[in-house]
């Protein structure tokens, strides 16, 4: 059983649990894969949105980060397979960039998600799961809650076409990172076309799609991020999904969450 989603103490939105933390209670729950994707440092010349500048490390952390997860590897190597990753963020207009980081930096990684927290909105960025407050200021600038989920699902369609190079990520996360308020703003996503298109261009283009359980634990959001209307879709297209926990803390790592 694989947890393909997993972060760490680099994480600067996460906690300080160590490594072994993470890897010790994996093994406690009886997993025999577990893949550590901390954010991938942002494209060079742009310009974090969150309020507090904390969506991923810092590129001079990155050949750190990649050597304490090989450590891991050899420590662990008859307990538990470990893979080096990363959670590669789709930044609309900084595509060059994020190809240049992954040509240098992506043949030192085994697993890797692409996914999307950002949206532009004309010539600026807003962060779609930093708080409810934020959210509901991309509902204002867009004039709806159907406008925020098309526009998110149009972003996530160019992330999944965008020529990221050959170490590009095949495996999109958390697809429906929009919902994670969707207590506070409720929306009807049911036969949206955009959806349908973006899940009918995953199974064509052989992707895979990140099982994230996490939502189900997050206060206004109360349900998987692959559930409802997008687990029909997933069943019709045939999209292969692999589980993950998302975990920020080691405490998330619970057998409970990952045979969701």
């Amino acid at each position: 059983m694989k947890d393909g989603h997993i972060h760490t103490p680099y994480c600067p939105h996460g906690t300080d649990d160590k490594f072994e933390q993470y890897v010790e209670k994996a093994i406690k729950v009886g997993l025999d894969e577990i893949s550590f994707t901390e954010h991938f440092p942002l494209p060079k010349g742009f310009t974090d949105p969150a309020p507090n500048n904390d969506s991923s490390i810092k590129l001079e952390q990155l050949k750190s980060y990649i050597n304490d997860v090989k450590k891991l590897k050899d420590r662990y190597k008859d307990k538990i397979k470990i893979n080096v990753g990363a959670e590669v963020d789709y930044v609309e207009g900084f595509e060059k960039e994020i190809k240049s980081l992954l040509d240098e930096y992506g043949k030192y990684l085994e697993d890797g998600i692409l996914s999307v927290h950002m949206i532009k909105i004309k010539d600026e960025y807003y962060c779609m799961d930093f708080s409810s407050e934020e959210f509901e200021k991309i509902v204002n600038l867009l004039g709806s809650i159907e406008s925020v989920y098309n526009l998110y699902y149009d972003t996530l369609i160019k992330a999944v076409n965008a020529d990221l190079g050959e170490y590009k990520p095949k495996r999109i996360g958390h697809l429906n990172l929009v919902r994670k308020y969707n207590k506070k703003f409720p929306y009807d996503y049911s036969k949206n076309k955009k959806l349908e298109e973006l899940v009918k261009l995953i199974s064509e283009k052989e992707y895979e799609l990140d099982y994230n359980v996490a939502g189900l634990f997050k206060e206004d959001c109360g349900e998987v991020y692959i559930s409802g209307y997008l687990a029909e879709l997933i069943k019709k297209y045939n999209v292969k999904v692999v589980l993950g926990s998302d975990s920020h803390s080691s405490k998330f790592i619970d057998k409970y969450k990952i045979n969701i």
